[in-house]
């Protein structure tokens, strides 16, 4: 399906509520229920495909088939490793997330806080599944993936090694569903490997489909203690770490037992009555499930015996413990924080915030602007208008205005591992919106500073920075660092009170309207061009003027162009020149792809980012420039493309509506099928 189509496809399946939680889309069309009921009628055990248990599952160098790290895995389901295995044994609790030989602590500790909010766990491992009598080797987990649920469907087969499990596991040697829901996410990143090194807020995000804030620790606002007791009232996700100052900082333990460089769940926040005072104490997990603070407050600790109040649990060697929140904030280095979705809380008491999100896409020579760095080229990112109208109801809150988060997430990099590419560094810009429906140009961001933007770029999967800004219209820049940097994004806006985005472009196009034979029309123009130094051309060929031909005959039948369809075409085509030398700024005789887009509007024609790549990508040399005759073909085929559209057609009066039946919408998005493809 081609791009226009797909995207149409996509809006049309999220209007009628697919991709929801509730009705998450089916990850490679795989249907859970059809596939047990399948293998329970023919009285097999499910054995995915799609993820096979083979070495290529596992990863690519560190976990490639070659590395010494592989050898000895086989893959068993868990029928072979005890004798009554469970999916979930008293329920999903935190310490039922042991690590293994992945680097994946960043997701564990996203699980483990998972396992905090019953709700939130529903959403992510759906009920009705086991070892029972409906048993058939299959398993499924729902993940948010960059704007929708995917509901991933896997076999049981896990990697062990020497009869052990290999990757995660539980401290109960027989409950299995968080391998399960480890091994689902590392079929969605393509990979075991690819799950190696992280940001917790990341699995926060996948398993919930909130947005996920970040603080570093050293410079955290005086109330944060109550942000972090907020936030676990609220059900939100909280992890933490320490950061590292070298390599050999990684993993490395401390004097006092903590681990740098790894990431934990925050799971509780509490004051204690001690020696006549308040106490600040927050709960730790490591993922590891051993390896615990020993410092005050820890497990066994003599200042336990020093408090009024009813004590915490603080004993087990299970990898939580208890530490006072002014040695969290001395020695940790930063928390992350994610906000729930209204759709993912269920209490009337929590204060819901307003979502909406938008997919989008870099290329590069058409959408790849890079950032605020590249003034040439900065303006041809895609723009997004967020309209603020409701300031803050927040009468504890003396700075006036809206609260909003802005997240920018790239898509599908962690599957890119494989091909050897890794995340692109990212960021966004802010600036106030002058038009709301115009593609701004180079000028208006030479002129105009911005009014915020995101903390920093960042070569992680999200950059996502909260803002409080007076109610007006304001345009969002995301854009990749470095220019003409390829990559799928999702850009989310989180805020206090209902907003609107909206894509900064005109849908489609404006423009106005135009016997000599094609391969005549041929040899005359390029007789002409072929005089003039100052521009770059290899000549028009027969399909270009095939295209010209069609573009301004009168339909008489036999593809020849009268004299005065010749005079009609000749007066574009000089026009198109002036417009090709104009904005030929540094008189190269050829047009780049900045250049294009500011011709292309000079032209009459205001496109939307899909279709300004599609033509990039068709008409645009490999140094992303065009000589003087693809620039013209490019022109024609715009018009012959918009005089035939539907719109023309079933709007002749140009009221602005059009009415369509069942037939005409089939055949309006057959036509844009089309018209991708022939472009």
């Amino acid at each position: 399906m081609s791009g226009v189509a797909s995207t149409l496809a996509k809006k049309r399946a999220q209007a009628a509520g697919f991709g929801t939680n509730a009705n998450a889309t089916k990850y490679l069309n795989q249907d859970f229920e059809a596939l047990r009921r399948q293998c329970l009628s023919g009285g097999t055990l499910f054995s995915d495909p799609s993820f096979p248990a083979a070495p290529e599952s596992l990863g690519f160098k560190e976990l490639g088939p070659s590395s010494y790290k592989t050898r000895g895995i086989v893959w068993k389901r868990p029928g072979e490793l005890c004798s009554k295995p469970e999916f979930i044994v008293g329920g999903a609790t935190r310490t039922d997330i042991c690590q293994g030989a992945l680097g994946d602590c960043w997701l564990l500790a996203a699980i483990a806080s998972l396992t905090l909010n019953e709700d939130v766990l529903a959403r992510v491992v759906p009920a009705g599944q086991s070892f029972g009598d409906s048993y058939a080797g299959i398993f499924h987990f729902q993940f948010w993936q960059f704007g929708e649920w995917v509901d991933v469907v896997i076999d049981d087969r896990l990697p062990v090694k020497d009869g052990k499990l290999v990757f995660v596991h539980s401290a109960e040697g027989n409950e299995f569903w968080s391998a399960l829901l480890e091994k689902a996410y590392a079929k969605v990143n393509g990979c075991y490997e690819a799950l190696s090194g992280g940001s917790t807020s990341e699995g926060f995000e996948d398993f919930t489909g909130g947005i996920a804030e970040s603080y570093e620790l050293s410079k955290a606002p005086s109330n944060m203690f109550q942000i972090i007791q907020k936030a676990l009232e609220a059900g939100a996700l909280l992890g933490c770490s320490i950061d590292i100052t070298s390599a050999s900082d990684s993993e490395a333990v401390t004097r006092q037992k903590l681990v740098k460089g790894h990431a934990y769940s925050l799971t509780g926040a509490t004051e204690v009555n001690y020696r006549g005072r308040k106490e600040k104490l927050v709960r730790m997990r490591n993922p590891w499930g051993q390896v615990e603070w020993t410092g005050a407050w820890s497990d066994g600790s003599s200042e336990w015996n020093n408090i009024s109040s009813e004590r915490p649990n603080a004993s087990a060697e299970d990898g939580e413990f208890w530490m006072s929140f002014s040695d969290f904030l001395s020695h940790y280095s930063r928390i992350e924080i994610c906000t729930l979705t209204p759709d993912a809380i269920t209490s009337d008491s929590v204060k819901h915030w307003a979502v909406t999100n938008h997919d989008g896409t870099w290329r590069r020579g058409s959408t790849a602007g890079g950032c605020r760095n590249n003034a040439y080229t900065f303006w041809m990112n895609p723009q997004y208008v967020i309209k603020l109208d409701e300031e803050d109801d927040d009468p504890d809150d003396n700075e006036v205005g809206c609260s909003f988060v802005v997240g920018l997430i790239q898509k599908n990099r962690r599957r890119l591992r494989k091909a050897g590419e890794d995340m692109h560094t990212i960021g966004f810009a802010i600036y106030e919106a002058s038009q709301r429906d115009v593609h701004l140009d180079k000028n208006f961001f030479l002129t105009h500073a911005q009014k915020a933007r995101s903390e920093t770029f960042v070569n992680l999967r999200e950059v996502c920075t909260r803002f409080k800004l007076p109610p007006g219209e304001y345009l969002v820049v995301p854009s990749t660092f470095e220019p003409n940097k390829d990559g799928d994004f999702c850009l989310r806006v989180f805020s206090e009170k209902q907003t609107e985005t909206l894509r900064a472009t005109k849908p489609y196009f404006s423009l106005q309207d135009m016997e000599i034979s094609a391969a005549e029309l041929t040899t005359i123009l390029n007789k002409i061009i072929a005089k003039r130094t100052d521009i770059k051309t290899d000549g028009f060929s027969l399909e270009t003027c095939r295209i010209m031909s069609l573009t301004v005959s009168q339909d008489n039948g036999n593809g020849k162009l009268g004299l005065g369809e010749f005079a009609t075409l000749w007066k574009k085509i000089q026009r198109y020149l002036g417009i090709y030398k104009k904005n030929d700024m540094d008189n190269s005789g050829t047009m780049s792809t900045p250049e294009l887009r500011l011709a292309l509007k000079e032209a009459g024609f205001t496109l939307n980012n899909t279709i300004f790549q599609l033509l990039v990508a068709r008409y645009a040399e490999t140094d992303m420039t065009l000589d003087f005759d693809n620039f013209v073909a490019c022109l024609m085929r715009l018009e012959m493309m918009f005089r035939k559209s539907p719109r023309c057609l079933l709007d002749p009066h140009h009221s602005g509506f059009i009415e369509l039946d069942f037939v005409q919408v089939c055949h309006t998005i057959t036509y844009f099928e089309y018209f991708v493809i022939e472009i």
